[in-house]
């Protein structure tokens, strides 16, 4: 989409270069629409005249009708026009914004990465979303609205001079004046106005600052410290919104004042022109109606006019902020991108921050096509600064970066992207699906005009051989074994599950599983399991309705009545009064989210069972809200997982016994309400690896995860259906920045997205250090067999026992190459990576 002015970068364009662009057609229409409605506001003006004057004067009904239907039209027409020009308003604004905020959103994500260091990320949102809701309005009025007001107001008061020109001056006299006292304090709301939007940044940053930096306020219990500085943010914004608003409606009372003077002039000299036979009665009338009706346009445009104040600062303070030059050329222009040799020649590469702070200091490497070199040193060192230079993430100060005989810093990110992939130490991993974040980089390229090695998007088979490579295939088939299947949508794999479930059994039954057996606890009718929760073994099956649900069956009638019926109440009342109690002593006032893992009670209710838990402490008769809450946190309970307390022999004894009653009553009351527990049935509403493993796996077991999904592995490949179960598990939602997967998980998939894309030159900075060992020795294979010979690594190494596997180490002290080679020369030496070695043991 091109820019309204391409040879200016977009915080460089002026406000009002934005009204007609793309928009000429529909802004002439509009003025067309103003003018009719201006027409259709003024001709009815001297309708009233004559209807006083011509039709009830000289009692014609005839003009009666006929001008009083008049009225209607022109009135109605008005309306009808009115409506159709404030939805091209907000369609020319909305449209207009969109290519404003696509064009800074692009520009955002080219300005270097120190801005983003000094830029709050509340301050990026605020300033692209909320702030510039005053700027479309703008553009979208700059137009239809002045123009329709002026041809109105003008309009009118060309009728008033009609009527009596002295009179009509004097009228009109009123809002010259206003013209000279609104500018003053107008001049001083824009003052305000800029210093609202300094400390709404402000108060956005620190917002921004405290999210992103939650794990360290929980770590240090610093709520009461965020609180006051946020307190601080926030009156100075109070303090600077009031000071705003009191000059915003100042400007209001000034206009009330004006208009509330107008009326008196015109009945002490309208009323004298009357008393003196001078106007008569139906153009006094008129003149009254037409100047009420002068006030409306002149508001509007006071009004049109603070739109204007509010957005231009809102605009130039935004523009201003962003108005930095990306490091960069982004797209080639001219040319299709380089397709680079992958060998790397750094010369003399210097880089220096602020304060004349050298980080690297005249750093030379060789590095042929194909060669894999370690990067290591102490921290501080320079590693991974060198890393980012050569990834043009940084631009050195000095010296030269050449990427097959082309200077790195005046490639594009096109050129770049094309031949070079950066695995992160802490890699960001973005909300959607792990096949989404697998497949960044490569959709990333395709969109640029370019395709991974295979070309076009990678196939299932490819995307499979990756994660296993990495380690990540178990991780994605747990995904996949959690997922819930529809009976109607995947018949086909709900009989492979169920196959899968048999010959388990079977395999169990034998003896053949001995290897897992200890790690699962089966569903048995006759036993209590202590992986389900108590609402579960009552149920002996899975809800399906809502009201049903662990969130809702404490109230559900129909198991009200059960419960009442087989006693069940004490000792779920006792067991969610024990819970509460306990879980509120654990965890204490001000618990952190990841206190809750274990525990009973979600983290978004535990005020509520906190208070709950004071008041049991009271004695005090408690309420049946209350009450349901206890028994609720008692449904809940699951004593494998909840350590905080036990339950008795006698109330499991009593669960179990129950089951038949239970299940005899919802068939009878809700047949559709529950899927319970049969081996030769799917249980709806539950994962693909509980349905075949017909249990649950134990918490306390270690590895057993691992050695189920390895099981599960087995299993589906036996019945055909594992790349279905895998590529469910491609489709695992991650969470916001990858929030529900470890550390792990997220480093795997940003190794797995950069092999996807198999680019010429691979940036590997301390990419396994969220790794275990064997996960790491996976990896490391894979960069050793696989590339060597084929990819250039440039590797930032934080295990040096695998520095043995690369072609060159390259050992940085204080920004400086102290020495390189190869890693038996170097040791052999004795020098600087023999002492760091020898230190790291």
């Amino acid at each position: 989409m091109p820019h309204p002015n391409d040879t200016r970068r977009i915080t460089k364009t002026s406000l009002f270069s934005w009204i007609f662009y793309r928009n000429v057609k529909l802004q002439v229409l509009a003025l067309l629409v103003t003018v009719a409605i201006a027409l259709m506001r003024v001709l009815p003006l001297d309708l009233q005249k004559r209807i006083i004057n011509e039709a009830i004067g000289m009692k014609d009904l005839d003009k009666l009708f006929l001008y009083v239907g008049l009225f209607i039209a022109f009135r109605t027409a008005a309306s009808g026009l009115k409506y159709v020009m404030n939805l091209m308003q907000i369609y020319i604004g909305e449209r207009t914004l969109v290519t404003i905020r696509t064009r800074l959103y692009e520009h955002l994500l080219s300005l270097p990465i120190q801005f983003y260091r000094r830029t709050s990320p509340g301050n990026v949102i605020a300033y692209l979303v909320t702030e510039f809701i005053p700027v479309a309005t703008f553009i979208g009025q700059s137009v239809t609205m002045p123009a329709v007001n002026l041809f109105t107001f003008f309009g009118v008061a060309g009728y008033l001079f009609y009527l009596n020109p002295e009179l009509a001056a004097l009228s009109i006299s009123v809002y010259v004046v206003q013209l000279f006292v609104l500018p003053q304090i107008q001049k001083h709301f824009r003052r305000a106005n800029r210093v609202r939007m300094q400390h709404t940044q402000e108060l956005s940053g620190l917002v921004g600052e405290a999210v992103s930096g939650v794990h360290e306020v929980h770590s240090n219990a610093s709520i009461p410290l965020e609180s006051r500085k946020f307190g601080v943010a926030l009156n100075n914004l109070y303090k600077a919104t009031i000071r705003m608003n009191a000059y915003k409606f100042g400007i209001k009372a000034v206009n009330n004042l004006f208009q509330n003077m107008g009326p008196f002039v015109l009945f002490l000299v309208g009323g004298y022109l009357a008393i003196k036979g001078r106007f008569d009665l139906g153009s006094l009338v008129a003149y009254l109606a037409a100047y009420d009706m002068i006030y409306d346009p002149w508001k509007e445009l006071m009004e049109f006019w603070q739109v204007y104040q509010d957005s231009s600062v809102r605009y130039r303070q935004i523009m201003r902020s962003f108005d930095h030059a990306p490091e960069f050329e982004q797209c080639v222009q001219g040319r299709e991108p380089y397709v680079l040799d992958n060998d790397l020649e750094i010369r003399d590469l210097t880089y220096v921050v602020g304060g004349n702070i050298k980080l690297l200091d005249r750093v030379n490497v060789s590095v042929r096509g194909g060669e894999h070199v370690a990067l290591v040193g102490f921290s501080g060192s320079g590693k991974s600064t060198l890393a980012l230079c050569v990834a043009q993430l940084y631009r050195y100060s000095g010296g030269n970066v050449l990427l097959g005989g082309h200077e790195v810093s005046a490639l594009s990110k096109q050129d770049i992207t094309y031949n070079l992939g950066m695995v992160a130490q802490h890699p960001f991993i973005f909300d959607g699906t792990v096949r989404d974040n697998l497949l960044y980089s490569c959709e990333a390229l395709g969109l640029q005009g370019g395709s991974c090695a295979d070309g076009g998007d990678p196939s299932l088979d490819k995307l499979i051989e990756t994660i296993q490579q990495v380690g990540l295939f178990l991780d994605v088939l747990s995904f996949g074994l959690r997922s819930r299947l529809d009976p109607e949508e995947d018949r086909e794999l709900v009989g492979a599950v169920i196959n899968a479930r048999a010959a388990f059994q079977a395999e169990h039954a034998d003896g053949l599983t001995v290897d897992v057996a200890g790690d699962i606890e089966f569903f048995d009718r006759t036993e209590y399991s202590r992986y389900l929760t108590v609402a579960e073994n009552i149920a002996f099956g899975a809800p399906l309705k809502q009201e049903f649900d662990p969130e809702h069956l404490h109230a559900n009638p129909v198991f009200v009545e059960f419960m009442d019926a087989h006693g069940l109440r004490p000792y779920l009342v006792s067991l969610g009064s024990n819970l509460a109690r306990r879980t509120v002593d654990a965890l204490g006032p001000e618990p952190t989210a990841d206190m809750f893992g274990q525990s009973p009670v979600p983290e978004s209710e535990y005020e509520t069972y906190r208070t709950l838990a004071i008041r049991l402490d009271s004695d005090e008769p408690l309420s049946a809200n209350e009450e349901g809450m206890l028994v609720k946190l008692g449904l809940r309970f699951v004593p494998g997982l909840h350590k905080l307390a036990g339950m008795s022999s006698e109330f499991m004894r009593m669960v179990v016994d129950c089951r038949d009653d239970f299940g005899a009553l919802i068939r009878e009351r809700d047949p559709d309400a529950f899927s319970f527990f049969d081996q030769s049935e799917y249980i709806h509403n539950r994962s693909i690896q509980d349905n075949i493993l017909f249990g649950r796996v134990r918490a306390d077991s270690a590895g057993a995860e691992e050695r189920v999904s390895q099981r599960m592995y087995q299993l589906l490949i036996m019945e055909g259906v594992l790349e279905p179960v895998v590529e469910m598990g491609l489709l695992f939602q991650v969470g916001s920045m990858g929030d529900r997967l470890s550390g792990g998980q997220r480093q795997k998939i940003a190794l797995a997205r950069t092999f996807l894309k198999n680019p010429a030159v691979i940036i590997l900075d301390e990419a396994t250090a969220a790794l275990d060992n064997k996960s790491q020795t996976r990896v490391q294979n894979i960069i050793t067999s696989k590339l060597k010979g084929k990819s250039t690594v440039i590797a930032v190494i934080h295990r040096l026992d695998v520095l043995r596997f690369y072609d060159k180490v390259v050992v940085l002290k204080a920004g400086r190459v102290v020495e390189q080679g190869g890693y038996e020369e170097l040791m052999e030496k004795k020098g600087a990576l023999h002492e760091l070695v020898q230190g790291r043991k």
